[in-house]
């Protein structure tokens, strides 16, 4: 009996589809990419219209041949790749090595559940070679940036650099930020509260107005002669003003929401946030039911929800938290920019496997992405959270000070979820305070317990967090939800930018790399020609403008700046960075190095001494078993730890943060641990304390007395 093939990406999508076919197709796994352009030249024929040269992926040879003998043996092929951009590549390169006759092979499908798969099976299309084209464009032109400017860059800086089309312009941003900071003048300014005594409690307010101009207090001698006019002043009530203020939910996630909000409540990376996703989305294997994929497809920055999964979160929100949680008419978000609307947003493949019941099959890091994306997507179209906001004016002399609070009166979808944000955002204004004020009237006077003047500065703009630094290339169109994972690891990586306590900071060879290219190729780094290259390759995707085209506009002027900088651009040297300290081997000056695993100290001595050590970071605390420093560390899988530098003879460790304090108990130093639900709290590591830990401790090495 003849069977269909069916060809998907990866071996765990295939073991899931495998099932929902049964015996009459055969599914097979091409693990990824086939073919590509060579990694030993350019691949591009830059006289013959920018022709690709696309070999055989190394160690790809024996996947496709057992692809082809399958193939000779099957009666129909269908590929059914990713639903984007590069899955469309992947099925029309194999679609040519295959020799796959029938036009209708291409299937796609947003999620991995049977009816899904089924339906897709039922509705297979020819490759659409307008996805293949922008691809095809977008790789051409990386391959044309980056071998073409990095030869420059060993030449002129150093050797192993790379350059990037969309990676140099994040390599930018990162510098222009720390060049922000390095040039921020700090400014003085003052805030003054009264704390009022009300019947039922104090009542604090914030200077707001001075003779009906809007406050500003820049030095304590201002602040004396603001508080000098307040004495003997009568507080009195001006006005209380109560409103409802209705709150909406955010949209479901797309890629580059789910990335931040997975490093804001869960701390993951972009790319580990992928591999999670992608792993969710293949299929994991719950018990008797078998392989599921348990969210929709995970690269897509559409808000869209299918009509049957709308319906199905709808019934089950009036199942589940009542009618009263179901707004009268499903939301729909609006979208900035050109976006692929075939596709939907991330969401759970059935919204009934809730995350308790899921938990028992998940790892732990897989739970936490699970459960962010299913109350995201069951919150996103709930009812509105309804506040009553009140704000009470009070006037003092020719001062007015101001007080607010806001209650919930219903929850609504914060019921089940709201969206963190970022440190440099805050999610209640002094303005917009939570909580019930005191019971006071219009025109009661109010008692003064005391006047709080405080002195502040302004502060510098944040450093990049990976949350800030994708949501800032997604507003400035840079890239896309696919590129923002490989792009942050390879700027790390190649050591243009540093991460440290969560932060991006730029390091001299980012700055210089950066510099000479704004130097010599101010397009190359500029956002706006970024994004507005972006845009063409989305006209392609529609089949308005040809793709070759788009790479000759971008070649011709591009070959002359590098023609120009090869002659021009000198050679740079980059100043050591010194610790500090002498090799101890040698004696030499120990320097700084970027490694693929960060920063560490190596001799300036190099070739000759090869000693290398790691950077430890004293935390300003004593070890209470010897005396020594407490300095933190990196374990092998790159988790932070904390030993005693007197190692290997004091064998004092641990996952949490030392204190200077003993356990009252049994005398281990006692641990600082940071929870959601109570903050910082003081704990004791040892597990057989008699007082036994504040909350449990998870441990690969038991922490030492």
């Amino acid at each position: 009996m003849s069977k269909t093939l069916v060809i998907v990406e990866s071996p765990t999508k295939a073991k899931a589809i495998s099932k929902f076919l049964g015996s009459k197709y055969i599914v097979r796994s091409s693990m990824g990419h086939v073919r590509d352009l060579p990694k030993s030249e350019l691949g591009v024929d830059v006289e013959n219209n920018f022709e690709p040269k696309y070999i055989t992926i190394r160690g790809k040879g024996e996947i496709l041949k057992i692809l082809k003998d399958d193939a000779k043996k099957a009666s129909r092929i269908l590929l059914a790749a990713d639903p984007d951009r590069e899955g469309e590549v992947i099925a029309w390169h194999l679609k040519h090595y295959l020799k796959a006759e029938d036009e209708l092979c291409r299937i796609e499908f947003n999620e991995i559940t049977k009816d899904t798969v089924l339906r897709a099976i039922k509705e297979p299309r020819t490759i659409d070679m307008n996805r293949v084209n922008s691809q095809q464009a977008r790789r051409v032109l990386d391959r044309l940036v980056g071998y073409k400017i990095s030869p420059l860059l060993w030449a002129k800086v150093k050797k192993g650099l790379s350059a990037g089309r969309v990676q140099s312009v994040a390599v930018r941003l990162i510098c222009d930020r720390e060049e922000e900071i390095n040039a921020f003048v700090p400014e003085e300014y003052w805030t003054l509260d009264a704390v009022l005594l009300a019947e039922k409690g104090n009542l604090t307010a914030r200077l707001q107005k001075i003779n009906g101009k809007k406050v500003s207090i820049g030095s304590e001698v201002e602040m004396a002669k603001v508080k000098q006019s307040l004495t003997g002043a009568v507080y009195k009530v001006e006005s209380i003003t109560t409103k409802e203020k209705k709150k909406n939910p955010v949209p479901p996630f797309t890629t580059s929401s789910m990335q931040q909000e997975a490093y804001r409540k869960a701390g993951y990376t972009t790319k580990k946030t992928m591999q999670i996703a992608q792993q969710l989305y293949e299929g994991i294997e719950l018990g008797k039911e078998g392989v599921v994929g348990l969210i929709s497809y995970m690269r897509t920055d559409s808000t869209r929800i299918s009509e049957q999964a709308m319906t199905s979160l709808r019934v089950f929100i009036g199942e589940v938290y009542g009618e009263k949680f179901v707004p009268a008419k499903p939301r729909e978000f609006a979208v900035k920019g050109k976006v692929q609307n075939a596709h939907e947003a991330i969401r759970p493949t059935s919204v009934y496997r809730t995350p308790s019941q899921m938990k028992p099959y998940l790892k732990p890091a897989q739970y936490k992405l699970y459960k962010l994306i299913w109350e995201r997507f069951v919150a996103s179209q709930m009812s509105a959270a309804v506040l009553d906001a009140t704000t009470v004016d009070i006037k003092a002399a020719d001062c007015l000070f101001r007080s607010s609070g806001s209650v919930v009166r219903f929850p609504g979808f914060m019921q089940v979820y709201m969206e963190g944000k970022d440190e440099n955002e805050t999610s209640e204004t002094d303005a917009e305070a939570t909580g019930n004020l005191p019971a006071v009237k219009a025109n009661q006077e109010l008692s003064l317990k005391e006047l709080l003047s405080n002195q502040h500065f302004t502060q510098p703009p944040f450093r990049y967090t990976e949350a800030m630094l994708v949501k800032v290339m997604e507003e400035l169109g840079i890239g896309r939800p696919s590129t923002y994972a490989p792009i942050i690891d390879t700027i790390i990586t190649r050591g243009y930018v540093v991460r440290e306590d969560k932060h991006f900071y730029s390091t001299e060879l980012g700055s210089v790399v950066v510099d000479l290219l704004k130097e010599n190729f101010p397009n190359i780094i500029d956002t706006e020609f970024t994004a507005k290259m972006e845009d063409e390759l989305d006209v392609v995707e529609e089949g308005n403008l040809e793709w070759r085209e788009v790479v000759r506009q971008f070649y011709g002027p591009f070959s002359e700046a590098l023609k120009q900088a090869e002659e021009k651009v000198e050679k740079v040297e980059l100043a050591p960075e010194y610790t500090g300290e002498l090799c101890e081997k040698c004696g030499k000056p120990m320097v700084y190095k970027m490694g693929r695993f960060g920063k560490f100290m190596a001799c300036s001595g190099f070739p000759e001494c090869h000693n290398t050590k790691a950077i430890v970071n004293a935390i300003g605390v004593k070890c209470l078993a010897c005396g020594g420093n407490i300095i933190q560390r990196k374990s092998k899988s790159r988790r932070i730890f904390y030993g005693c530098d007197n190692y290997p003879n004091c064998k004092y460790i641990s996952w949490d943060k030392p204190i200077e304090e003993k356990c009252p108990s049994c005398g281990w130093q006692l641990t600082e641990k940071e929870t959601k639900q109570a903050g910082k709290i003081t704990i004791c590591p040892n597990p057989d304390c008699p007082s036994k830990p504040a909350v449990p401790v998870k441990r690969g090495r038991k922490a030492k007395k």
